[in-house]
Order: C-alpha cells, then sequence, then structure tokens
C-alpha cells in the first residue's frame, strides 16, 4: 500500500490507543512485524500553546518508520498550525487527523467523533491540514455517531474530496464506543466509496480475523488495537499467514517476560524509570494474560514502583510457576 508517495510493506498497522501507544510499545510492535505505526493522539491546541507537554508524544522510536503522528481538534486553523508543529518535532512521513476518539471529554470539546456529527466542519479542518503540511495526510474516524447516523460513506468520499491520501475507519459507532461486534460490512461499503487506501479497523484478534477482514471489505491494510495489547506477536503471526508462511508459535512465559523487559527498558530512556515503570503495570497486566498462576503476581505488578522491584518479581515468578503447558493457558 502508498500513502501518496509513502510505501507500506506488510499486511498489519498498530492502531494508536492513547496512553498505550507510546515510542517504546511502537518498537516493540514494530520488531514483531508491524508494517505501520500511529502515534498517541496528540492536541493541535496543547502543541500550538503548550509544546513542552505534548512533545514526547510525538517522537518516534529508534529507527521507527513509516510512520504518522496523529493529531486532535476541531479549529482549522489551530490544526494546521498543530500539524505544522508535529511534523517538526517527530519527523514522521505522515500525520493523521482523529475524527474517531469517543471519549466525552474529547467529544464534549468537538473533538475526535464529535466531528462525523458536522461534516462540512471537518472538511475545512482537513483542508487546512492539508494545506499546511507536504507530507501525506490521513482521517481515522467511525461509522458514526449511533446507528440511527451511520455517514462513514459519505464522510470518507468528503474526506477524500478535502485532499486526504488514505483513510482509516473503525467499524463501530461512537455510541458503541468498544462494545458490541464491529460492523465489517459497512466497512466493504467504504471501500466502495473511495479510491484512494483504506485501512480497516476493527475484531482483528488472530490471523484469521485479519484474512477474513481483508476478505470481506478489500480493505488495503488492517489495523491492530487492544489484540495488540502485550501481544506484538500478533503482527508476526498476521504477516506469516498472509505471506502463506506456517504462523510463529505462541510465546514461551520466558519470551513474554523477556519483551514485556525490553518494551519498558525502552521507555526508561525515554521517560525516566519512575513514570515508565508505574505506567509499565498494566502492560505487564497484558503480558501475563493466559499464563497459569499469574492471578496474584497480576495485582502485585500493579503495585511496583522500580525497574528492581519488577525485576525481582518477575525472578520470584519464574522460580514458582506451573509448569503445565508452557505456563500458558489455551
Amino acid at each position: 500500500m502508498n500513502i501518496g508517495p509513502v510505501a507500506v510493506s506488510g499486511y498489519a498497522a498498530l492502531a494508536p490507543m492513547a496512553g498505550v501507544t507510546d515510542a517504546a510499545f511502537r518498537t516493540t510492535a514494530r520488531a514483531h512485524g508491524a508494517a505501520y505505526t500511529v502515534t498517541e493522539m496528540a492536541s493541535a491546541r496543547a502543541l500550538v500553546y503548550q509544546p513542552n507537554r505534548t512533545s514526547e508524544l510525538l517522537l518516534p522510536g529508534p529507527g521507527e518508520g513509516p510512520f504518522a503522528v496523529q493529531i486532535f481538534g476541531c479549529e482549522p486553523e489551530i490544526m494546521a498550525e498543530g500539524a505544522r508543529l508535529a511534523l517538526a518535532m517527530s519527523k514522521a512521513q505522515v500525520v493523521d487527523i482523529n475524527m474517531g476518539c469517543p471519549t466525552p471529554k474529547i467529544v464534549a470539546n468537538g473533538d475526535g467523533s464529535a466531528l462525523m456529527r458536522d461534516p462540512d466542519k471537518a472538511k475545512k479542518v482537513i483542508e487546512a491540514v492539508c494545506k499546511a503540511v507536504s507530507v501525506p495526510v490521513t482521517v481515522k474516524f467511525r461509522l458514526g455517531w449511533d446507528d440511527e447516523h451511520k455517514n462513514a460513506v459519505s464522510f470518507a468520499r468528503m474526506a477524500q474530496d478535502a485532499g486526504a491520501q488514505a483513510v482509516c475507519v473503525h467499524g463501530r459507532t461512537r455510541a458503541q464506543m468498544y462494545a458490541g461486534r464491529a460492523d465489517w460490512e459497512m466497512l466493504a461499503r467504504v471501500r466502495e466509496a473511495v479510491t484512494i487506501p483504506f485501512v480497516a479497523n476493527g475484531d482483528v484478534c488472530s490471523f484469521a480475523d485479519a484474512k477474513a477482514l481483508y476478505d470481506k471489505t478489500g480493505c488495503d491494510l488492517v489495523m491492530v488495537g487492544r489484540a495488540s495489547l502485550g501481544n506484538p506477536w500478533i503482527f508476526s503471526s498476521i504477516e506469516a499467514g498472509m505471506r502463506g508462511m506456517e504462523p510463529p508459535p505462541a510465546p514461551t512465559v520466558e519470551e513474554r517476560f523477556r519483551t514485556a523487559r525490553e518494551q519498558i527498558a525502552l521507555a526508561c530512556t525515554r521517560k525516566g524509570e519512575h513514570i515508565a515503570v508505574l505506567e509499565a503495570r498494566k502492560h505487564l497486566a497484558w503480558y501475563l494474560k493466559g499464563v497459569r498462576g499469574s492471578a496474584p503476581y497480576r495485582a502485585r505488578f500493579a503495585e511496583v514502583k522500580t525497574l528492581e522491584e519488577m525485576d525481582a518479581l518477575i525472578a520470584e515468578f519464574m522460580e514458582r510457576r506451573p509448569d503445565l503447558d508452557n505456563g500458558i493457558q489455551s
């Protein structure tokens, strides 16, 4: 797939997730086969008025590319300036506009998926950003506000007309948040409506899901979000399967801890140990999902404050874990 002049060689992208997909997480996903990554969303208004509080979100991981920097907002002039600043900070190859975030505090300001209720305003935002930067601009949005207002097809056409060089659609409405099933039928209709590259997002939890989504929608790329939490191996599985190869075996408990430890160590170099370890608590819980005997340790990992404490707890678990089915529940 090409986004303008930017080539994306692979089959699965990592979805941007606020508070999760920092540079360390994205680097880990890339190391395990993610073909494309997008930063956590950054407020264009914060970039313009408080850049020092936002810049860390936009910095790439080691060797990260191609990747997009994602910004959100609803004021065309601020979004244009925010896009310029985001590019200067990140050196990203693509600018992605978030028009799909469903969280109340984002929507209350008219940002994120609230823009799907005002396509004219959304078009002005896209046009302003496209005029402000020299790299391709993409837009990520949802099926619509709710079941009675599913306007993803017309919204995608609007984005294309406004200058977007790719669109990504999450197959749920804002009202659904992350509940229920993604509507792949409507994602297929979006694919038919535009000629620019189309990225499909929603309910991809395995290679089989990715293959089914490709077959159902004719998308150019699938995007994986929550299924990648503590499971970067999903990308290598999708890559192998789509290329007709045998997917790699499930990671051992040792591999899970090693990968988690590498991710957290990288986060420490970027954020400092205190912040990185506090944020690592949720990542460790995700990496331990499905591991036999891990429940009490997940609770204890939620209290660690230093790398030394974390390493000691990992060592204790590895000494005591049950040696059944490689320690992984089926």
